[in-house]
């Protein structure tokens, strides 16, 4: 097989707060290949956002990346300098944020901000850049997208923002995108659109996408592998199918019982008892001990260690066999 796009290994982000250092990654492991669709999921708080921003060099004060290798087509990025990764960001490397505000500027138009996210990178003139950016507005389904170009960011719906971010990330057909539950403000038509965009960029040009989301009905569409994350940590990973067909990790299984397409019509959802522990009040043992019916004396006082199944890999002490209910 040849070497990964994205390889991760051992990411350690950790937070610097007035009562203490606490890790937000803990020692993340992820890899894509080139034109591979990785989900990566797990609730508000499990660390999906900040292993994004860590990857491509955005984590600022108080938050510190302090250990592990990101390598992106063999080069460490995290040995490169701010110079370096300038000139990765929006060429090679794209990120799509979950709120479009940090992507786009109030006081530059729309057609500005995207002809600039061309010329930086690309040898072309500004009215070959502007076509460009049209196109990729009509893409996402922004219609008179020509004409929207000379609107400002303020004139466009929340909506609407984030398709003309998603559409600047797509201009230069990156090596990777990084999307940071992209879709999450759009209804369920345009979200579509959207997905079929990206699916058709992997396939046409190779763009390898790491999808953060909390949907897992996204990811059964998207993704050809998914990481499960919780608690800063992947605790499940391995291919869509299997891993959503047959989950070995609890938490993985509460996720899906949760989905309300999973739940009888009239009946009661199913849901994760409690909450995610907080940065500072991780739980000794298994991080999901605390919530998990499954937990027995061991979870509570050792942490477990991922271990291989197959395709799949497990942080558990005590995994689901296959087809085994929680």
């Amino acid at each position: 097989m040849s070497a990964p796009l994205l390889e991760v290994r051992g990411l350690r982000t950790v937070f610097h707060l007035a009562d203490g250092t606490w890790a937000a990654v803990d020692g993340v492991d992820l890899e894509v290949a080139k034109g591979e669709v990785l989900g990566l999921v797990g609730e508000s708080g499990s660390g999906k956002t900040v292993t994004g921003f860590s990857i491509v060099g955005l984590v600022d004060p108080p938050g510190e990346v302090i250990a592990g290798e990101v390598r992106f087509a063999g080069e460490d990025l995290r040995a490169a300098g701010e110079e370096r990764l300038r000139e990765l960001r929006g060429d090679r490397i794209a990120m799509i944020f979950q709120d479009p505000l940090m992507t786009l500027n109030p006081v530059l138009t729309v057609g500005e901000q995207m002809a600039e996210a061309v010329l930086e990178h690309r040898a072309t003139d500004e009215r070959s850049a502007l076509a460009m950016a049209g196109e990729a507005l009509a893409r996402v389904g922004i219609p008179s997208a020509a004409q929207r170009l000379a609107q400002f960011p303020h004139e466009f719906s929340g909506g609407m923002r984030q398709r003309v971010a998603i559409a600047t990330a797509l201009l230069n057909k990156p090596d990777l995108i990084i999307a940071d539950e992209p879709t999450t403000a759009l209804d369920v038509t345009i979200q579509g659109q959207i997905l079929f965009e990206v699916q058709k960029l992997t396939r046409e040009t190779g763009t390898a996408l790491v999808w953060i989301t909390h949907d897992l009905t996204v990811v059964a569409e998207l993704a050809d592998r998914v990481a499960v994350m919780y608690a800063g940590r992947i605790v499940e990973s391995g291919p869509v199918g299997e891993v959503l067909d047959a989950p070995r990790h609890p938490y993985t299984r509460g996720l899906l019982d949760s989905v309300p397409d999973e739940a009888a019509h009239g009946a009661r959802l199913a849901q994760i008892d409690g909450m995610a522990p907080r940065l500072d009040a991780r739980p000794a043992g298994c991080a999901f001990a605390p919530r998990c019916p499954r937990a027995r004396d061991e979870c509570r006082t050792n942490d477990p260690q991922e271990t291989a199944q197959g395709a799949r890999r497990v942080r558990c002490h005590f995994p689901l066999a296959a087809g085994e209910a929680r």
